[in-house]
């Protein structure tokens, strides 16, 4: 079983759950994780880092082990190469559930902090992050 901390894109509703994980998960269920949480209003993403605040998310579940080299290219990571020059980099991290009880150990997609300056990311203070998509779903 593979489990995967998303916090953007790959979250139910957004465009590439729909592309990369519709059909595939066997289970999602609303999670938090630790971290702090950047947008890319430019680009329409967010980026996660290491932190002590709190990231709103899901953790997907999926039982083919061949989806995190999907979600691998999708992040633009590659594990030969080293963090800082990957666009993401995926670790093991934990999560809880809404409700503060432990969920376990997920995979996540987190950004090295010089990439998120150079990106020019605008903290999410809420930690909750949702695509111009998700509300304007005709519009892009």
């Amino acid at each position: 079983m593979i489990r995967v901390f998303v916090y953007g894109s790959l979250k139910p509703g957004e465009v590439n759950y729909k592309r990369y994980c519709q059909g595939r998960v066997t289970s999602e269920e609303e999670a938090i994780a630790r971290g702090d949480l950047y947008d890319f209003p430019h680009l329409g993403y967010p980026a996660m880092t290491g932190g002590s605040s709190l990231v709103y998310g899901y953790v997907l579940s999926f039982d083919d082990p061949t989806l995190l080299q999907s979600l691998d290219w999708l992040e633009e990571y590659d594990p030969h190469r080293p963090v800082e020059e990957n666009e993401y980099y995926r670790e093991i991290i934990e999560v809880e559930g809404c409700d503060r009880q432990p969920l376990g150990q997920a995979w996540c997609y987190l950004m090295h902090p010089d990439k998120i300056l150079t990106l020019r990311g605008v903290q999410v203070a809420s930690g909750k992050w949702a695509s111009r998509q998700a509300f304007f779903p005709d519009a892009v």
